[in-house]
């Protein structure tokens, strides 16, 4: 799957709007896999395109607050079960709470689809 990578026009863009004061994000905002790439090492990091965006911080927040960023928290609850760090009560206690996270994600998004928009 190809990843978005924020060009310069998009970080300039990205800024606040004095008249509106609206924030405008850039497309790749809050998109795990574009912000927190898997590296060649099996090692997650930000690419240098992402540190140089004023959004950086909020983005890698709303990217891990997201499904996929709770599925990464889960799988490192299951690492460090299986390197002994935290017991089997721990583990479960812990997926339980991110389980209903994505749980309540994913159900506020669907009553957010099916609702008819007002015109």
């Amino acid at each position: 799957m190809p990843t978005l990578r924020p060009d310069l026009s998009q970080m300039e863009s990205a800024i606040q709007n004095p008249k509106s004061k609206i924030i405008e994000h850039p497309d790749c905002f809050g998109q795990l896999d574009t912000v927190f790439p898997m590296g060649e090492e099996g090692l997650r990091t930000s690419p240098p395109e992402c540190m140089k965006c004023p959004f950086a911080k909020s983005c890698l927040q709303e990217a891990m607050r997201g499904p996929e960023g709770l599925k990464l928290q889960e799988e490192k609850v299951d690492q460090a079960y299986e390197h002994g760090l935290i017991g089997k009560l721990e583990r479960w206690s812990r997926k339980k709470l991110i389980r209903q996270e994505i749980e309540a994600l994913t159900s506020k998004r669907k009553s957010k689809s099916t609702q008819p928009r007002k015109m």
